[in-house]
Protein backbone atom coordinates (compact mmCIF):
# COMPACT_ATOMS: atom_id res chain seq x y z
CA UNK A 1 0.00 0.00 0.00
CA UNK A 2 1.10 3.29 -1.35
CA UNK A 3 2.20 5.76 1.97
CA UNK A 4 -0.15 8.32 0.49
CA UNK A 5 -2.57 5.83 1.04
CA UNK A 6 -1.60 5.62 4.97
CA UNK A 7 -2.30 9.68 5.16
CA UNK A 8 -5.79 9.10 3.95
CA UNK A 9 -5.24 10.04 0.31
CA UNK A 10 -7.90 8.89 -1.86
CA UNK A 11 -6.74 6.05 -4.41
CA UNK A 12 -7.62 8.02 -7.57
CA UNK A 13 -5.10 10.90 -6.36
CA UNK A 14 -2.36 7.88 -5.24
CA UNK A 15 -2.89 6.42 -8.49
CA UNK A 16 -2.45 10.20 -10.18
CA UNK A 17 0.54 11.00 -8.01
CA UNK A 18 2.52 7.36 -9.04
CA UNK A 19 1.96 8.05 -12.92
CA UNK A 20 4.26 10.96 -12.21
CA UNK A 21 6.53 9.44 -10.39
CA UNK A 22 6.07 10.15 -6.60
CA UNK A 23 5.20 7.24 -4.46
CA UNK A 24 6.55 8.57 -1.00
CA UNK A 25 5.55 11.42 0.92
CA UNK A 26 7.48 14.58 1.71
CA UNK A 27 7.79 14.89 5.68
CA UNK A 28 5.83 18.55 5.56
CA UNK A 29 3.31 15.84 3.40
CA UNK A 30 2.82 13.57 6.08
CA UNK A 31 2.49 16.03 8.86
CA UNK A 32 -0.44 17.95 7.81
CA UNK A 33 -2.29 16.02 5.22
CA UNK A 34 -4.49 14.18 7.62
CA UNK A 35 -5.07 17.11 9.70
CA UNK A 36 -5.98 18.74 6.03
CA UNK A 37 -8.29 15.98 5.33
CA UNK A 38 -9.62 16.45 8.33
CA UNK A 39 -10.52 19.73 7.84
CA UNK A 40 -8.58 21.61 10.69
CA UNK A 41 -7.14 24.71 10.44
CA UNK A 42 -3.07 24.74 9.36
CA UNK A 43 -0.28 26.54 10.08
CA UNK A 44 3.11 24.94 8.34
CA UNK A 45 6.38 26.31 8.64
CA UNK A 46 8.58 24.42 5.80
CA UNK A 47 11.41 25.71 3.81
CA UNK A 48 11.27 26.30 0.34
CA UNK A 49 11.47 22.99 -2.16
CA UNK A 50 9.81 20.95 1.01
CA UNK A 51 6.79 19.87 -0.93
CA UNK A 52 4.06 22.58 0.41
CA UNK A 53 2.34 22.38 -2.52
CA UNK A 54 1.18 19.15 -2.46
CA UNK A 55 0.97 19.29 1.46
CA UNK A 56 -2.43 21.18 0.53
CA UNK A 57 -2.80 20.59 -2.71
CA UNK A 58 -3.70 16.84 -2.39
CA UNK A 59 -6.45 17.42 0.46
CA UNK A 60 -8.02 20.41 -0.93
CA UNK A 61 -8.25 18.42 -4.45
CA UNK A 62 -9.49 15.29 -2.60
CA UNK A 63 -12.45 17.50 -0.82
CA UNK A 64 -13.28 20.28 -3.22
CA UNK A 65 -17.05 20.05 -5.38
CA UNK A 66 -17.80 21.15 -7.90
CA UNK A 67 -18.79 25.11 -8.17
CA UNK A 68 -20.84 27.61 -9.95
CA UNK A 69 -19.66 29.87 -12.50
CA UNK A 70 -17.76 32.90 -11.22
CA UNK A 71 -18.01 31.22 -6.97
CA UNK A 72 -14.99 28.99 -6.80
CA UNK A 73 -14.92 26.34 -3.86
CA UNK A 74 -11.33 27.02 -3.21
CA UNK A 75 -9.29 29.99 -3.04
CA UNK A 76 -4.61 29.77 -2.85
CA UNK A 77 -2.88 32.78 -2.55
CA UNK A 78 0.44 33.08 -4.15
CA UNK A 79 2.60 36.24 -3.82
CA UNK A 80 4.19 35.90 -7.66
CA UNK A 81 2.86 35.14 -10.96
CA UNK A 82 5.44 32.54 -11.31
CA UNK A 83 4.42 30.84 -8.41
CA UNK A 84 0.85 31.00 -9.06
CA UNK A 85 1.40 29.49 -12.44
CA UNK A 86 3.60 26.55 -10.93
CA UNK A 87 0.54 26.03 -8.55
CA UNK A 88 -1.53 25.70 -11.75
CA UNK A 89 0.59 22.88 -13.28
CA UNK A 90 1.21 20.97 -10.24
CA UNK A 91 -2.28 20.40 -9.33
CA UNK A 92 -3.57 20.08 -12.53
CA UNK A 93 -3.11 16.56 -13.10
CA UNK A 94 -5.03 15.67 -9.82
CA UNK A 95 -7.68 18.04 -10.48
CA UNK A 96 -7.93 16.07 -13.58
CA UNK A 97 -8.20 12.99 -12.03
CA UNK A 98 -11.62 14.15 -9.91
CA UNK A 99 -13.21 16.07 -13.04
CA UNK A 100 -12.49 19.54 -11.67
CA UNK A 101 -11.00 22.74 -13.02
CA UNK A 102 -8.04 24.80 -11.96
CA UNK A 103 -7.34 28.39 -13.19
CA UNK A 104 -4.23 31.18 -12.00
CA UNK A 105 -4.94 34.49 -12.33
CA UNK A 106 -2.27 37.28 -11.73
CA UNK A 107 -1.17 40.37 -13.52
CA UNK A 108 0.88 41.56 -16.67
CA UNK A 109 -1.87 39.88 -18.78
CA UNK A 110 -4.98 41.05 -20.53
CA UNK A 111 -8.35 41.21 -17.89
CA UNK A 112 -10.84 39.59 -21.17
CA UNK A 113 -9.21 35.90 -21.09
CA UNK A 114 -9.53 35.60 -17.15
CA UNK A 115 -13.26 36.89 -17.35
CA UNK A 116 -14.14 34.34 -19.38
CA UNK A 117 -12.10 31.27 -17.66
CA UNK A 118 -14.00 32.30 -14.56
CA UNK A 119 -17.71 32.79 -16.25
CA UNK A 120 -16.96 29.08 -17.19
CA UNK A 121 -16.63 28.09 -13.63
CA UNK A 122 -13.71 26.70 -11.72
CA UNK A 123 -13.23 24.74 -8.83
CA UNK A 124 -10.05 25.38 -7.18
CA UNK A 125 -8.69 29.66 -7.73
CA UNK A 126 -5.19 30.54 -7.59
CA UNK A 127 -4.70 33.61 -8.04
CA UNK A 128 -1.74 36.46 -6.75
CA UNK A 129 -3.88 39.13 -4.23
CA UNK A 130 -3.79 42.37 -6.41
CA UNK A 131 -5.09 40.98 -10.04
CA UNK A 132 -8.12 39.46 -7.40
CA UNK A 133 -8.99 42.39 -5.90
CA UNK A 134 -9.29 43.60 -9.22
CA UNK A 135 -11.72 41.00 -10.58
CA UNK A 136 -13.63 41.29 -7.08
CA UNK A 137 -14.18 44.78 -7.75
CA UNK A 138 -14.91 44.54 -11.00
CA UNK A 139 -17.57 41.93 -10.54
CA UNK A 140 -15.74 38.69 -11.92
CA UNK A 141 -15.49 36.63 -9.26
CA UNK A 142 -17.07 36.35 -6.02
CA UNK A 143 -16.15 35.03 -2.68
CA UNK A 144 -18.82 33.87 -0.48
CA UNK A 145 -18.86 30.46 -1.61
CA UNK A 146 -14.93 29.91 -0.18
CA UNK A 147 -15.19 26.68 1.58
CA UNK A 148 -11.18 26.80 1.96
CA UNK A 149 -8.48 29.48 1.97
CA UNK A 150 -5.13 28.46 0.78
CA UNK A 151 -2.01 31.39 1.70
CA UNK A 152 1.67 30.32 0.47
CA UNK A 153 4.41 31.74 1.36
CA UNK A 154 2.57 34.01 3.65
CA UNK A 155 6.27 35.34 4.53
CA UNK A 156 6.94 36.55 1.20
CA UNK A 157 3.62 37.99 1.21
CA UNK A 158 4.33 40.10 4.18
CA UNK A 159 7.89 41.28 2.75
CA UNK A 160 6.24 42.44 -0.55
CA UNK A 161 3.49 44.06 1.30
CA UNK A 162 0.29 42.61 0.12
CA UNK A 163 -1.10 41.63 3.77
CA UNK A 164 -3.51 44.68 3.49
CA UNK A 165 -4.83 43.07 0.76
CA UNK A 166 -4.79 39.82 1.82
CA UNK A 167 -6.80 40.33 5.16
CA UNK A 168 -9.61 42.07 2.77
CA UNK A 169 -9.86 39.00 0.58
CA UNK A 170 -10.21 37.13 3.81
CA UNK A 171 -12.74 39.71 5.01
CA UNK A 172 -14.81 38.24 1.98
CA UNK A 173 -14.80 34.62 2.37
CA UNK A 174 -16.92 33.16 4.82
CA UNK A 175 -15.77 32.92 8.67
CA UNK A 176 -16.50 28.91 8.61
CA UNK A 177 -13.76 28.33 5.99
CA UNK A 178 -10.80 25.99 6.19
CA UNK A 179 -7.46 28.27 6.33
CA UNK A 180 -4.54 26.72 5.61
CA UNK A 181 -1.01 29.10 5.83
CA UNK A 182 2.54 28.01 4.74
CA UNK A 183 5.41 29.91 5.54
CA UNK A 184 9.01 30.00 6.33
CA UNK A 185 7.98 31.99 9.32
CA UNK A 186 5.08 32.00 11.80
CA UNK A 187 6.14 34.52 13.75
CA UNK A 188 5.90 38.84 13.18
CA UNK A 189 3.23 39.62 10.52
CA UNK A 190 2.27 36.11 9.79
CA UNK A 191 1.45 35.23 13.43
CA UNK A 192 -1.28 37.94 12.84
CA UNK A 193 -2.84 36.46 10.01
CA UNK A 194 -2.98 33.28 11.98
CA UNK A 195 -4.13 34.39 15.45
CA UNK A 196 -6.96 36.71 13.22
CA UNK A 197 -7.83 34.37 10.72
CA UNK A 198 -7.51 30.98 11.77
CA UNK A 199 -9.55 28.81 14.22
CA UNK A 200 -7.38 26.86 16.13
CA UNK A 201 -4.64 25.85 14.22
CA UNK A 202 -3.09 22.52 13.77
CA UNK A 203 0.75 23.77 13.68
CA UNK A 204 3.74 21.68 11.93
CA UNK A 205 7.01 22.81 11.84
CA UNK A 206 9.54 21.23 9.13
CA UNK A 207 13.13 22.02 8.74
CA UNK A 208 15.39 24.70 10.03
CA UNK A 209 13.95 28.34 11.00
CA UNK A 210 16.90 29.39 8.80
CA UNK A 211 17.39 27.82 5.06
CA UNK A 212 20.02 25.28 5.17
CA UNK A 213 23.36 27.30 3.11
CA UNK A 214 25.97 24.63 3.90
CA UNK A 215 24.84 22.60 1.03
CA UNK A 216 26.28 25.11 -1.36
CA UNK A 217 29.67 26.06 -1.86
CA UNK A 218 29.84 30.22 -0.95
CA UNK A 219 32.21 32.84 -1.86
CA UNK A 220 32.99 36.42 -1.65
CA UNK A 221 35.16 37.38 -4.59
CA UNK A 222 36.69 40.99 -4.46
CA UNK A 223 36.54 41.92 -7.95
CA UNK A 224 36.90 45.92 -9.64
CA UNK A 225 32.96 46.80 -10.14
CA UNK A 226 33.71 47.24 -13.97
CA UNK A 227 34.93 43.46 -13.80
CA UNK A 228 31.72 41.76 -12.68
CA UNK A 229 30.13 40.87 -16.50
CA UNK A 230 33.92 39.33 -17.33
CA UNK A 231 33.62 36.95 -13.70
CA UNK A 232 30.36 36.73 -14.47
CA UNK A 233 30.51 34.85 -17.88
CA UNK A 234 33.40 33.21 -16.50
CA UNK A 235 31.00 31.96 -14.16
CA UNK A 236 28.34 30.92 -16.14
CA UNK A 237 30.71 29.20 -19.00
CA UNK A 238 32.17 26.98 -15.99
CA UNK A 239 28.76 25.67 -13.96
CA UNK A 240 26.29 26.00 -16.98
CA UNK A 241 22.77 27.06 -15.31
CA UNK A 242 23.71 29.82 -13.49
CA UNK A 243 20.54 32.57 -12.08
CA UNK A 244 22.43 35.93 -11.26
CA UNK A 245 20.60 38.82 -9.42
CA UNK A 246 20.63 42.34 -9.85
CA UNK A 247 19.89 45.36 -7.99
CA UNK A 248 17.44 46.51 -10.94
CA UNK A 249 15.56 46.37 -13.92
CA UNK A 250 18.04 48.03 -15.98
CA UNK A 251 20.87 46.40 -14.80
CA UNK A 252 19.76 43.35 -15.60
CA UNK A 253 19.21 44.02 -19.33
CA UNK A 254 22.30 45.75 -19.37
CA UNK A 255 23.83 42.47 -18.34
CA UNK A 256 21.77 40.50 -20.67
CA UNK A 257 23.82 42.41 -23.75
CA UNK A 258 27.14 42.53 -21.53
CA UNK A 259 27.40 38.65 -21.78
CA UNK A 260 25.49 38.35 -25.07
CA UNK A 261 28.65 40.44 -26.17
CA UNK A 262 31.02 37.89 -24.15
CA UNK A 263 29.02 34.57 -26.25
CA UNK A 264 26.91 33.19 -23.45
CA UNK A 265 23.50 33.05 -23.74
CA UNK A 266 21.41 34.78 -20.95
CA UNK A 267 17.84 35.99 -20.64
CA UNK A 268 16.02 38.25 -18.10
CA UNK A 269 13.54 38.45 -15.70
CA UNK A 270 12.19 41.39 -13.86
CA UNK A 271 8.72 43.48 -13.29
CA UNK A 272 9.11 45.44 -16.76
CA UNK A 273 8.44 42.67 -18.40
CA UNK A 274 5.38 41.59 -19.61
CA UNK A 275 3.77 37.96 -18.24
CA UNK A 276 4.80 36.46 -22.03
CA UNK A 277 8.21 38.03 -21.48
CA UNK A 278 8.58 36.67 -18.33
CA UNK A 279 6.88 33.51 -19.15
CA UNK A 280 9.26 32.89 -22.09
CA UNK A 281 12.10 33.54 -20.30
CA UNK A 282 11.62 31.11 -17.69
CA UNK A 283 10.69 28.47 -19.78
CA UNK A 284 14.14 29.22 -21.76
CA UNK A 285 16.01 28.77 -18.73
CA UNK A 286 14.27 25.35 -17.76
CA UNK A 287 14.41 24.11 -20.90
CA UNK A 288 18.10 25.02 -21.34
CA UNK A 289 18.11 26.85 -24.43
CA UNK A 290 19.95 29.66 -22.68
CA UNK A 291 22.57 29.12 -19.48
CA UNK A 292 21.99 32.08 -17.36
CA UNK A 293 18.71 33.74 -15.84
CA UNK A 294 19.16 37.50 -14.78
CA UNK A 295 16.65 38.25 -12.00
CA UNK A 296 15.71 40.99 -9.90
CA UNK A 297 14.84 40.36 -6.55
CA UNK A 298 10.95 40.61 -6.35
CA UNK A 299 10.87 38.99 -9.87
CA UNK A 300 12.78 35.81 -8.38
CA UNK A 301 10.33 35.12 -5.86
CA UNK A 302 8.49 32.00 -6.37
CA UNK A 303 10.66 30.66 -9.01
CA UNK A 304 11.44 27.45 -8.61
CA UNK A 305 13.99 25.45 -11.30
CA UNK A 306 15.68 22.13 -10.61
CA UNK A 307 19.13 21.76 -11.41
CA UNK A 308 20.47 25.13 -10.70
CA UNK A 309 24.24 24.83 -10.48
CA UNK A 310 25.35 28.47 -9.38
CA UNK A 311 23.95 31.74 -8.13
CA UNK A 312 25.88 35.09 -8.63
CA UNK A 313 24.93 38.12 -6.49
CA UNK A 314 26.12 40.68 -9.24
CA UNK A 315 24.63 43.29 -6.97
CA UNK A 316 25.17 43.01 -2.96
CA UNK A 317 22.13 41.36 -1.46
CA UNK A 318 20.63 44.22 0.78
CA UNK A 319 20.22 41.88 3.78
CA UNK A 320 20.86 38.51 4.98
CA UNK A 321 17.22 37.24 4.25
CA UNK A 322 17.70 38.69 0.75
CA UNK A 323 21.04 36.52 0.41
CA UNK A 324 19.60 33.52 1.91
CA UNK A 325 16.57 33.65 -0.29
CA UNK A 326 18.74 34.00 -3.85
CA UNK A 327 21.57 31.33 -2.69
CA UNK A 328 18.23 29.21 -2.40
CA UNK A 329 17.77 28.97 -5.87
CA UNK A 330 20.95 26.30 -6.00
CA UNK A 331 21.44 22.79 -4.06
CA UNK A 332 18.29 22.06 -3.72
CA UNK A 333 16.68 18.72 -2.75
CA UNK A 334 19.89 17.19 -2.09
CA UNK A 335 22.20 18.67 -4.57
CA UNK A 336 25.42 20.92 -4.60
CA UNK A 337 25.77 24.01 -5.66
CA UNK A 338 28.19 27.23 -5.86
CA UNK A 339 27.07 30.80 -4.85
CA UNK A 340 29.60 33.67 -5.55
CA UNK A 341 28.89 37.29 -4.43
CA UNK A 342 30.95 39.37 -6.72
CA UNK A 343 32.36 42.30 -3.94
CA UNK A 344 33.74 45.81 -5.94
CA UNK A 345 36.04 47.61 -3.37
CA UNK A 346 33.71 50.45 -2.05
CA UNK A 347 31.44 47.64 -1.02
CA UNK A 348 33.75 45.57 1.13
CA UNK A 349 32.72 46.68 4.56
CA UNK A 350 28.94 45.76 3.58
CA UNK A 351 29.97 42.00 2.48
CA UNK A 352 31.69 41.18 5.57
CA UNK A 353 29.06 42.82 7.26
CA UNK A 354 26.65 40.70 5.46
CA UNK A 355 28.86 37.65 5.89
CA UNK A 356 28.71 37.98 9.65
CA UNK A 357 24.91 38.10 9.64
CA UNK A 358 24.66 34.92 7.64
CA UNK A 359 27.12 33.07 9.77
CA UNK A 360 29.62 32.16 7.84
CA UNK A 361 32.55 31.43 9.07
CA UNK A 362 35.94 29.84 8.41
CA UNK A 363 38.07 30.47 4.72
CA UNK A 364 34.11 31.68 3.85
CA UNK A 365 34.65 35.18 5.65
CA UNK A 366 37.63 35.84 3.43
CA UNK A 367 37.03 38.60 0.68
CA UNK A 368 39.94 37.63 -1.81
CA UNK A 369 40.42 38.73 -5.64
CA UNK A 370 38.77 36.18 -7.94
CA UNK A 371 40.75 34.85 -11.27
CA UNK A 372 40.44 36.81 -14.19
CA UNK A 373 38.84 35.09 -16.97
CA UNK A 374 39.88 35.11 -20.71
CA UNK A 375 37.05 35.20 -23.03
CA UNK A 376 38.61 35.34 -26.18
CA UNK A 377 38.83 31.85 -27.02
CA UNK A 378 35.30 31.07 -28.14
CA UNK A 379 34.14 27.49 -26.77
CA UNK A 380 36.39 27.35 -23.28
CA UNK A 381 37.77 29.78 -20.83
CA UNK A 382 41.38 30.42 -19.48
CA UNK A 383 42.06 32.02 -15.91
CA UNK A 384 45.16 33.41 -14.23
CA UNK A 385 45.76 34.67 -10.77
CA UNK A 386 45.37 38.75 -10.01
CA UNK A 387 47.09 39.52 -6.93
CA UNK A 388 47.49 43.25 -7.45
CA UNK A 389 46.89 45.07 -4.15
CA UNK A 390 46.15 41.85 -2.33
CA UNK A 391 48.47 38.96 -0.81
CA UNK A 392 45.62 36.09 -0.87
CA UNK A 393 43.75 35.07 -4.01
CA UNK A 394 40.38 32.95 -3.26
CA UNK A 395 40.09 29.88 -5.77
CA UNK A 396 36.73 29.60 -7.76
CA UNK A 397 34.92 27.55 -5.86
CA UNK A 398 35.03 23.89 -7.07
CA UNK A 399 31.99 22.58 -9.15
CA UNK A 400 30.91 21.04 -12.24
CA UNK A 401 32.39 22.11 -15.38
CA UNK A 402 29.86 23.21 -18.31
CA UNK A 403 27.23 20.84 -15.60
CA UNK A 404 24.12 20.02 -18.05
CA UNK A 405 20.45 21.06 -17.14
CA UNK A 406 18.33 18.16 -15.65
CA UNK A 407 15.01 19.47 -14.24
CA UNK A 408 13.93 16.26 -15.60
CA UNK A 409 16.20 12.98 -16.22
CA UNK A 410 16.43 11.80 -19.67
CA UNK A 411 16.27 8.33 -19.01
CA UNK A 412 13.40 6.18 -19.10
CA UNK A 413 11.81 3.66 -17.12
CA UNK A 414 10.49 3.24 -13.41
CA UNK A 415 13.68 4.90 -12.03
CA UNK A 416 13.96 8.23 -14.03
CA UNK A 417 9.79 8.54 -13.60
CA UNK A 418 10.54 8.17 -9.98
CA UNK A 419 13.40 10.90 -10.33
CA UNK A 420 11.19 13.30 -12.03
CA UNK A 421 8.41 12.67 -9.73
CA UNK A 422 10.40 13.54 -6.85
CA UNK A 423 11.38 16.81 -8.35
CA UNK A 424 8.47 17.71 -9.12
CA UNK A 425 6.59 16.89 -5.61
CA UNK A 426 9.69 19.16 -3.65
CA UNK A 427 8.01 22.21 -5.16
Amino acid sequence: MSAFSDLGVPADLVAALARGGITEPFPIQSATIPDALAGHDISGRAPTGSGKTLAFGLPLIARVERSQRMRPRVLVLAPTRELAAQIERDLLPLAKARGRRVIAIYGGVGYGPQFRELRRGVDVLVACPGRLMDLVEQGGVFLDEVEVVVIDEADRMADMGFLPQVRKLLDLVPDNRQTILFSATLDGDVGVLTREYQNNPKRHEIGDVEPDITSATHAFWRVEHSERPRHTAGLINDHGSTIVFTRTRHGADRLVKQLGAAGVSATSIHGGRTQGQRDRALAAFKQGTVNALIATDVAARGIHVDGVACVVHFDLAEDAKAYLHRSGRTARAGASGVVVTLVPEAQARDARRLQREIGLDGDLERVGRAPRVDLRTEGRTETRSDTRNDTRTEARPEGPSRRPRHDAPRGKGPRANEQRGRRRQSR
